[in-house]
C-alpha cells in the first residue's frame, strides 16, 4: 500500500513536471509599461545609487510628518517598519506619492529580523500543490520563485544563492527528491538560480564532512542538492528603509501610533497620533490613507479604528538556534525534509556560523518572544540524527524566537482560511491592512497594498510600480570582488589600551564583511575606521568594527545599542555572550555620536542586557545537559 502511494506521488510529479512550462506567470509589467516608466525609474535609480547621497536626518523626517495637515495631508502613512512596511514606503515614494512611515521600535525589530534567512519559492508548497492538484498553490510557488530572483538581484551584496543538501537514506527517497527538485527547477524557469543535481554518498560527505553516512538502521545512499536564496534579513530591511528615505519617504523609527485620527463626519481614518518614543513628544500626522503593516501586531492597530474588529492574525512561533561554524561547511546547507513529527528542519551556514531551525507552534503575541528549552532541544535532536558529530546544548551560541503573522481573511466565513499567503483588506475606511505572506514576497505584497491604498484614497501616482527592477542602496556597482579594494586601499587604525594609535591591516575577513554588509557604501565605513581611529574589532573572532557603530548612527538611523547589536551588525543573533561583552564599547561610541549623558548610557546598558537575556545561549539558559 505504502509503495503504491509513493509511486502515485512520483507519477503526479512527472505529470505536472511534463506540463510545467505551459503554466507561465505573466510578468509584473509589459514592455510598454517599461517604456512609460523608464524616465521615473532612472531618476529614482540615480537618487538611491548616488555615492554622495545621505539619508535625511531624523529631525528632518519627524518635521515632514508634523508638517502634514488636514488641508495638506500625506498620501500614505505606513504603520510598521518591517520588510512589508518599508517595502510599501519605497513602492509608494517611487510612484511619486507623499509618504510617511512610523515604527514603534526599530526597522526589522520584530519578525523581519528573526527569519530563517532564506529567500525561497517554497518546496513544501510545491509538494502540496502536486499531491492536492492545487493550481492556486502552484501559482504561489511560481510567483515566489520569480520574487526570489528579484530580491537577490536588487540587493546582491546582502543576498546569495545557497546550495541546500537533502540526504536520502533509501533509493526511493533519492528518486522522489530528485524528481521533485527537478520540478522545482522547471517551475522556476528563467528565474532559476542553479540546476539541482544528485550526489553519491561519497561525494556528499566530501561536500558536507559532518553529514552522517549511517542513520538509524539505514545507510546514506546519496543526496540531492538544490538552490534557494539566503539573506542578511535585518540589514536588507534597513536598506529598504534607507532606500525609501532617499526616494523621498519620511521614515521614523522609535515612533509609536497611540491613536488613529477619524473624520468627524463619516468616521474615515485620516491620520494618526504619534509619540516619539525617544523624546516622549506627541504629534498628529495626517494622511489620505493609513497602511497598517504592523506584522503580528496589526490587530492592535485595527482595534484603534474599530474596537470590535475581528482578529485576522493567527500567531505561530518559529525558533532558531546558532551553532559554531564547524557544524556546516560555508557553502552548503542541509535540509531535513521530514523529522520524526513531520516537520522540516534547516541547518544553514550564515555569517560565519551555522543557523538551525525551525519550529512551528502556536504562541501569544509579545514584543520580545523567547524560545522555550523544549523547542531548542527539538532542533538539536532533529539535526543530531543526520550528523556524525556530538550535538551539544553547550554549543548553542544564540537562540531566538520569531512570530509568524499567519493571516485569516476577516471577510472569510471560517478560520480554515488561515494562509501562508498574504491578505490585503480595507475593513475600515481609510485603513488598509497588509499582513501574512513571507519575506521572499515582500515586494509584491507592498505593490498590492499600495494598489489598494491608491484606490481607497483616490490618489494620483505619477507612474506605476517601479520596484521590480529597482536596486536598493549599496547595490549599484557592487560585485563579489569589491572587498579587494577595501583590503588594498584602507588600513584599520586602532587605539591600544595605552591610548596609542596603531595601524592594522584591513584583513580579508573584515573587508569581505564590510563589502557584503554595506555594498558599494563599504568604503565610507572603511574611511571612518582609517581616519577616525575606529578600526578595532568589537568582539574577538568576529569581523565587526567600531567604525560601523559610528556609520550606522550617522547614516542608518541607529538610535540605540540594541538597534546596532541586533539589526545593524548581527552579533546578538550570532553570539549572545560576545554581544554582551561588546555592549559597553558600542554604547560609548553611540554616546559620542548622539550626545548621550551618563544616565542614558546606563539605561542603554540595562536595556541591552535585558534584550540579550531573551536569546537563550548556553550561558543564560537553564537546562540539564543530558543527551546533548
Amino acid at each position: 500500500m505504502a509503495t503504491s502511494i509513493r509511486l502515485r506521488r512520483l507519477g503526479a510529479i512527472a505529470a505536472v513536471a511534463g506540463g510545467a512550462y505551459t503554466i507561465v506567470r505573466q510578468p509584473s509589467f509589459s514592455s510598454n509599461d517599461r517604456g512609460d516608466k523608464s524616465t521615473a525609474l532612472d531618476t529614482f535609480r540615480r537618487k538611491i545609487a548616488d555615492p554622495f547621497a545621505v539619508v535625511p536626518p531624523r529631525n528632518t523626517q519627524e518635521a515632514a510628518l508634523i508638517g502634514s495637515s488636514l488641508v495638506n495631508p500625506l498620501d500614505i502613512l505606513v504603520v510598521g517598519g518591517g520588510a512589508t512596511g518599508c517595502g510599501v514606503a519605497l513602492d509608494a515614494a517611487t510612484r511619486g506619492l507623499r509618504v510617511g512611515l512610523v515604527e514603534r521600535e526599530d526597522f526589522a525589530s520584530g519578525t523581519s529580523s528573526r527569519s530563517t534567512k532564506l529567500i525561497h519559492g517554497g518546496v513544501r508548497y510545491l509538494e502540496k500543490a502536486v499531491f492536492n492538484l492545487d493550481y492556486g498553490q502552484l501559482k504561489l510557488v511560481f510567483h515566489a520563485l520569480e520574487e526570489r530572483k528579484q530580491v537577490i538581484d536588487n540587493a546582491p551584496h546582502l543576498c546569495r544563492a545557497l546550495p541546500c543538501m537533502t540526504p536520502c537514506f533509501d533509493w526511493f527517497d533519492a528518486i522522489y527528491y530528485w524528481a521533485g527538485l527537478k520540478m522545482y527547477d522547471l517551475v522556476a524557469g528563467r528565474h532559476l538560480l542553479h540546476l539541482s543535481r544528485y550526489y553519491s554518498a561519497q561525494e556528499s560527505v566530501e561536500l558536507f564532512p559532518t553529514l552522517a553516512r549511517n542513520g538509524k538502521d539505514k545507510t546514506l545512499k546519496g543526496t540531492v542538492v538544490y538552490y534557494d536564496g539566503q539573506m542578511n534579513d535585518s540589514r536588507l530591511n534597513v536598506a529598504l528603509a534607507c532606500s525609501a528615505a532617499l526616494a523621498g519617504a519620511a521614515v521614523l523609527n522609535h515612533a509609536e501610533v497611540v491613536s488613529l485620527l477619524k473624520d468627524e463626519g463619516d468616521g474615515r481614518i485620516i491620520g494618526a497620533r504619534i509619540r516619539n518614543n525617544l523624546s516622549g513628544k506627541e504629534f498628529d500626522a495626517y494622511a489620505k490613507v493609513v497602511v497598517n503593516a504592523a506584522g503580528p501586531f496589526c490587530d492592535s492597530v485595527r482595534v484603534l479604528a474599530d474596537k470590535d474588529a475581528k482578529p485576522m492574525i493567527c500567531p505561530s512561533s518559529g525558533v532558531h538556534i546558532v551553532l559554531p561554524d564547524y557544524y556546516s561547511p560555508d557553502g552548503m546547507g542541509l535540509i531535513v525534509p521530514k523529522t520524526k513529527d513531520g516537520r522540516v528542519v534547516f541547518m544553514l551556514p550564515w555569517l560565519g556560523r551555522t543557523v538551525a531551525g525551525t519550529t512551528d507552534s502556536n504562541t501569544s503575541i509579545t514584543m520580545l518572544p523567547e524560545p522555550h528549552e523544549n523547542e531548542i532541544e527539538f532542533i538539536l535532536d532533529a539535526i543530531s540524527d543526520y550528523l556524525n558529530i556530538k550535538v551539544r546544548r553547550t554549543d548553542v551560541l544564540s537562540a531566538w524566537s520569531g512570530i509568524r503573522p499567519l493571516a485569516i481573511d476577516p471577510k472569510a466565513n471560517s478560520t480554515a482560511s488561515i494562509s501562508r499567503d498574504h491578505v490585503v483588506t480595507e475593513d475600515h475606511p481609510g485603513l488598509v491592512t497588509i499582513t501574512g505572506g513571507k519575506w521572499t514576497t515582500y515586494r509584491s505584497m507592498a505593490e498590492d497594498a499600495v494598489d489598494v491604498a491608491i484606490k481607497s484614497g483616490k490618489l494620483n501616482p505619477a507612474n506605476k510600480c517601479l520596484t521590480y527592477n529597482l536596486q536598493l542602496v549599496g547595490a549599484d556597482g557592487w560585485d563579489p570582488a569589491s572587498f579587494t579594494v577595501l583590503a588594498q586601499q584602507y588600513v584599520r587604525m586602532k587605539k591600544s589600551h595605552a591610548g596609542k594609535v596603531v595601524p592594522g591591516a584591513m584583513d580579508t575577513a573584515a573587508a569581505k564583511h564590510l563589502s557584503h554588509a554595506y555594498g558599494a557604501l563599504a568604503e565610507r565605513v572603511a574611511a571612518i575606521a582609517q581616519n577616525e581611529n575606529l578600526g578595532k574589532r568589537l568582539a574577538h573572532g568576529y569581523p565587526f568594527l567600531e567604525a560601523e557603530v559610528a556609520y550606522c548612527a550617522r547614516e542608518e538611523y541607529c538610535e540605540s545599542a540594541v538597534d546596532f547589536v541586533a539589526r545593524r551588525c548581527r552579533l546578538a543573533f550570532l553570539d549572545t555572550d560576545a554581544a554582551q561583552r561588546a555592549l559597553p564599547r558600542i554604547i560609548e561610541i553611540l554616546a559620542a555620536e548622539h550626545k548621550w549623558d551618563k544616565s542614558r548610557q546606563k539605561q542603554e546598558l540595562h536595556k541591552g542586557k535585558e534584550f540579550l537575556e531573551t536569546f537563550k545561549s548556553s550561558k543564560n539558559a537553564q537546562f540539564h545537559d543530558g543527551k546533548h
